[in-house]
């Protein structure tokens, strides 16, 4: 199992150093998410500065950028990364997409599935020279060798989608490398809605499911005194909160147990009550969602939780001071070795 850290895109003069420390501490590699600054300047400078280090988007907004000008990056990275970059892609919600990228966000399931397999022709195009992609969205068919990145010597890089509801998962399955599992996504959610929905995408593109990756990440409140882990538990509450007002994710409380979170959340959300939605977050729900443990015990009770299901862990809430850095990169390592 890779065990990965998350962490927003940083000031590319901070970029470096974070890197350098994520790979020193163990992790695998690096997962960086896309906020207001862009992850794929992040990957290229953390590329340099630590070398051999695995870095991905988890995940980057995929229709502000056209499918060719995404393919060119993703392809300079695995070139600057000797094979270790995934490219993980995702809608954004609408709002985002509409009004803050000025892009079209009709059907984004499909249209996702048209950008992943565009992306994958441009792949190819840049090892032949040539481009001939037609689908329901995006239509390709012009490359000359001036605008083409040319072969690298490395394998292509993987894509990795962002899916909740069985139908993207199933699409993730059928088109991608792996899919990028939701804060949210408790080991229940898991077992009932990404492994057999990813095996059934697979399935219907004759593929094998073991040759998909499954990014999960996980929420951790981990520490080796009841004040330690009373404040990381706030924090984590705060979390859950935020992405438990996403009304496609209500499900997935319902289905644990809790049902109707989402919309008391929203409620509150909409009077603009952030302690309040933060408190519709129950010491239940947190026990369902995160992993609470003693820093000793931390490795053992994800791997419980996780192993046989997750391709890679990310651990969300790592980052800090270098004394922080340095355990859960232990924890890391253990579960490597393991």
């Amino acid at each position: 199992m890779h065990i990965d850290v998350m962490t927003v895109p940083q000031p590319l003069d901070k970029t470096g150093d974070l890197a350098r420390r994520a790979q020193a501490a163990g992790f695998s590699g690096l997962l960086i998410t896309e906020t207001g600054r862009t992850p794929y300047l992040n990957a290229a400078v953390a590329s340099q500065a630590a070398p051999g280090l695995e870095l991905s988007t988890g995940v980057a907004v995929a229709f502000p950028r056209s499918p060719f000008v995404t393919a060119a990056a993703a392809w300079e990275l695995q070139e600057a990364t000797r094979g270790k970059f995934r490219l993980g892609l995702g809608t954004q919600v609408r709002t985002h997409v509409v009004r803050r990228y000025g892009m079209a966000f009709e059907r984004p399931g499909p249209r996702l599935r048209d950008y992943v397999l565009a992306v994958k022709a441009c792949f190819a195009a840049f090892r032949t020279g040539k481009l001939d992609y037609h689908g329901e969205f995006y239509d390709l068919d012009f490359i000359t060798p001036q605008w083409s990145a040319g072969p690298i010597d490395a394998p292509d890089p993987k894509v990795d989608v962002a899916a909740v509801n069985p139908w993207m998962l199933r699409m993730a399955g059928e088109v991608a490398d792996g899919v990028h599992v939701h804060p949210i996504g408790e080991p229940g959610y898991l077992i009932r809605h990404v492994v057999p929905n990813l095996a059934a995408g697979a399935a219907r593109a004759g593929r094998s499911p073991s040759d998909l990756a499954v990014i999960v990440p996980v929420l951790t409140i981990v520490g080796d005194s009841d004040e330690e882990r009373d404040a990381q538990r706030e924090s984590v509450r705060a979390s859950m909160a935020f992405y438990g007002s996403t009304p496609n994710y209500a499900f997935i409380w319902d289905e644990a147990g809790f049902e109707g979170t989402t919309a008391r959340i929203r409620e509150r959300q909409k009077a603009g009550d952030f302690a309040g939605m933060a408190a519709q977050v129950t010491d239940e729900h947190v026990a369902a969602f995160a992993t609470e443990s003693t820093w000793d015990g931390l490795a053992d009770a994800l791997s419980a939780k996780y192993a046989g299901i997750a391709t890679h862990l990310v651990l969300y809430n790592a980052l800090g001071d270098d004394e922080r850095l340095e355990r859960y990169g232990e924890v890391a390592r253990r579960m490597q070795a393991g």
